[in-house]
């Protein structure tokens, strides 16, 4: 049984369509976390998100860092960013974290224009939607 699960698992992976690395200049912007789907296939929506996560790539170095949004369509940030690097594996794009205290991987699943896809090391995948801000002016 052990082994049917690891062969369907590896053929999911192997049928999802590999991020193409000419598309990650999409990764620049914000975005906002919209569904987890976890190892035993629960997922969480997200509907409102009172912080939303900017990312700046450039090349194959960037930063992600938690910004709050203001109805007069300007962010509230401060100065805390978490630095990566993109890795190019086997066909496979990762997006590694390395700060004082840790270092972690997401693999990036998709990367679209307007969604992108991450999956971490414990298997919890993470959907984004880029966001639009809401711009309330008087």
């Amino acid at each position: 049984m052990k082994k049917l699960t690891l062969i369907f698992t590896l053929l999911i992976i192997s049928c999802n369509s590999k991020v193409d690395q000419k598309k990650l200049h999409l990764l620049n912007g914000y975005w906002e976390i919209k569904e987890v789907t976890f190892v035993d296939g629960a997922k969480k929506e997200y509907s409102i998100n009172s912080t939303v996560d900017y990312i700046q790539l450039d090349s194959l170095e960037g930063f992600r860092k938690k910004v709050d949004p203001k109805f007069n369509g300007t962010f509230e940030t401060s100065n805390d960013a978490e630095p990566f690097k993109i890795r190019i594996s086997n066909d496979s794009i990762f997006m590694k974290y390395t700060n004082d205290s840790n270092i972690w991987e997401e693999a990036l699943i998709s990367l679209e224009e307007e969604s992108f896809s991450v999956k971490n090391n414990d298997g919890v995948t993470y959907k984004y939607n880029r966001f639009e801000p809401i711009n309330i002016t008087p």
